[in-house]
């Protein structure tokens, strides 16, 4: 999992950083409202950790503008503000949960395991998903074009259930290898690539010229329905 955390206190950010790594988190970090703006709208994470109490563009403002350009992804705001009105502004931003300074790391774990479950199941896919012209089984783990079925691997089922499970939004390869391998199997970025080749042969009419599988140059792949 890809976590961004947004904190200008560097201490602070310096902790968040550390302790989330040491769970096996992916840990990227910015040191402004800006800065970290433009990381969440430009990359693919699985969750936000924003502080509210920035100078030039303050938590509230970024997580307004994260929801107003379509970024789902779930926001945990960290802050000294404990405020009932400071609470009710974060959560009408846009937060999925809030969280007030000082707090003790294992709290901030566990919010964290359950924002993440909580997101995870609202991104649940079918069993059975159409695609064009196409079947694809998840409990068989088979995909069906033309009249011809298709065996798919686990990996390829693991890929293609978080494809769908991100409709037209660009999956990074480092996103597959931390769902579908697993944090701690990494084989090498290009595997994925070697999977997505395989699985557009399944999937599409014309490998060559996918419809539906798409590279999204820089970032990942996508899928269209």
């Amino acid at each position: 999992m890809r976590l961004l955390i947004i904190e200008d206190e560097a201490p602070m950010r310096t902790a968040l950083v550390e302790t989330l790594k040491a769970e096996g988190y992916r840990v990227h970090s910015a040191a402004d409202g800006i800065t970290g703006l433009e990381l969440a709208c430009t990359e693919t994470f699985d969750l936000i950790l924003l502080d509210v109490m920035m100078p030039g563009l303050d938590g509230f403002a970024v997580c307004r503008a994260l929801r107003q350009r379509g970024r789902e992804l779930p926001v945990l705001m960290l802050t000294a503000k404990g405020q009932i009105d400071d609470r009710v502004e974060g959560l009408d931003s846009g937060a999925d949960d809030y969280l007030v300074k000082p707090f003790s790391l294992k709290e901030l774990l566990a919010r964290v395991r359950a924002l993440l479950r909580r997101f995870e199941r609202g991104q649940a896919v079918p069993d059975l998903l159409e695609i064009g012209g196409t079947t694809i089984d998840f409990r068989r783990c088979v995909l069906t074009r033309a009249g011809q079925q298709h065996p798919l691997s686990d990996k390829e089922t693991g890929m293609l259930r978080l494809l769908a499970a991100n409709p037209g939004v660009a999956v990074s390869r480092e996103k597959f290898l931390d769902v579908v391998w697993g944090y701690h199997a990494y084989p090498s970025l290009r595997t994925i690539d070697n999977f997505i080749t395989g699985l557009r042969a399944k999937l599409e009419a014309d490998p060559a010229q996918p419809r539906h599988l798409l590279t999204v140059r820089g970032m990942g792949y996508r899928l269209e329905f």
